[in-house]
C-alpha cells in the first residue's frame, strides 16, 4: 500500500501563490506517475497536473498551464505543486494521487488511472 498525505493548502488572495506538498510513504513505486486532481464545490473532479516519478515528463490542464508547476523530490518521496497567479476559480480541494506502475501519458488525465489517493487539502482563493 501507498499512503499519500497532502499539505500546504490555505486561503490566499487572487494573484497570490501557494505550494502544495504530497508526501508518499509505504510501498513507493519507482515507476509510478503522481498527479494532482481537484474538486470544486458542486463540480466533478478535474485533472490538474501529473509527473512521472523520474520527473522526465509532465502534463498540465489547459486551465493551469503557465501558472502551476509540478515537481518531485525523490529523496523525500514528495511531489509538489507550485501554484502562482491564483484565481478564484482555482478554489477546490486538491488531492494527490498515484499509480501502481507506469501508465501511458495519454491516460494521466483520467481519474480512474490512479490507484492511491490522499485525503486532500483545501485551497481557497478570494477575489
Amino acid at each position: 500500500q501507498v499512503q499519500l498525505v497532502e499539505s500546504g493548502g490555505g486561503l490566499v488572495q487572487a494573484g497570490g501563490s501557494l505550494r502544495l506538498s504530497c508526501a508518499a510513504s509505504g510501498r513507493t513505486i519507482s515507476s509510478a506517475t503522481m498527479g494532482w486532481i481537484r474538486q470544486a464545490p458542486g463540480k466533478e473532479r478535474e485533472f490538474v497536473a501529473a509527473i512521472t516519478w523520474s520527473g522526465d515528463s509532465t502534463n498540465y490542464a489547459d486551465s493551469v498551464k503557465g501558472r502551476f508547476t509540478i515537481s518531485r523530490d525523490n529523496a523525500k518521496n514528495t511531489v509538489y505543486l507550485q501554484m502562482n497567479s491564483l484565481k478564484p476559480e482555482d478554489t477546490a480541494v486538491y488531492c494527490c494521487a498515484a499509480t501502481k506502475a507506469y501508465i501511458s501519458p495519454s491516460t494521466w488525465v483520467r481519474e480512474g488511472s490512479y490507484d492511491y489517493w490522499g485525503q486532500g487539502t483545501q485551497v481557497s482563493v478570494s477575489s
